[in-house]
This record gives structure tokens, C-alpha cells and sequence, in this order.
């Protein structure tokens, strides 16, 4: 069976966090044009894939700004998350068990367990 860590109530939301911010910002990276600057399109079958895109506008200001909040933020929370003192109270052998357990812990909790479910109902 595997271990139960008991994550300190600031780690668990600072990990949460940075699930919604990389969500966040993935999404906003697939909504974008493929290239920050404006650039024309292209057809290219010379690999082994044919690859082929678009003309792109570009990002605005607005939008590049957008994105480097959201990576900055992103690494705010790597660098809390990797660095908490938790990490400290966890044996060497066990570090890897136990990231990987803070990573997938809103995964294992019932919807009655997660934070703010209680006025949400599921589709």
C-alpha cells in the first residue's frame, strides 16, 4: 500500500495553484497563433512528417503579456512547491513517492474532500 503524506495546508495550495496556472496557460498557448511574431505560412514535406502552417498575425502586447504572467507565476509556485520546508521532514528514499503524491493528490480526493465542492455539482 502506498504511503499517506500529511502535506501542510500551504504546500496542498500552492500545488494546486500551479495545476491551474499550467492549465491556464496551456490553454491560452492553444488558443494563440503559432508564432509570436507575424510570419507568413508554410508547406514543408521534406522530413519524414509533412509539416505545414498557417500565416501568423502574431501575439499582441496584450497577449505576450498574458503569457509571461502566467510563467512567471508558474515559476513562483515551482520554485514554493519545490523548496517548502516539507521536503525537509521527508527521508531521501521517500521524496519521490511523496512529490509524485503531492502531484496527483486532487486526484485521490473524493468530490465531498476537495476545497470549494461543496456548491459545485458534477456533470
Amino acid at each position: 500500500m502506498a504511503t499517506t503524506y500529511d502535506f501542510p495546508s500551504d504546500l496542498l495550495a500552492g500545488q494546486e495553484e500551479l495545476h491551474q496556472v499550467r492549465a491556464e496557460l496551456l490553454a491560452l498557448l492553444k488558443r494563440l497563433p503559432w508564432s509570436v511574431e507575424p510570419l507568413d505560412g508554410f508547406s514543408d514535406d521534406h522530413g519524414w512528417r509533412k509539416v505545414e502552417r498557417p500565416a501568423s498575425p502574431g501575439w499582441t502586447a496584450d497577449e505576450q503579456a498574458e503569457v509571461e504572467k502566467l510563467r512567471e507565476r508558474e515559476r513562483e509556485l515551482t520554485v514554493f512547491v519545490t523548496c517548502h520546508r516539507f521536503w525537509a521532514e521527508v527521508a531521501a528514499a521517500e521524496k519521490v513517492d511523496a512529490r509524485m503524491s503531492l502531484k496527483h493528490v486532487r486526484e485521490t480526493e473524493t468530490p465531498a474532500q476537495e476545497p470549494g465542492a461543496e456548491g459545485r455539482s458534477t456533470p
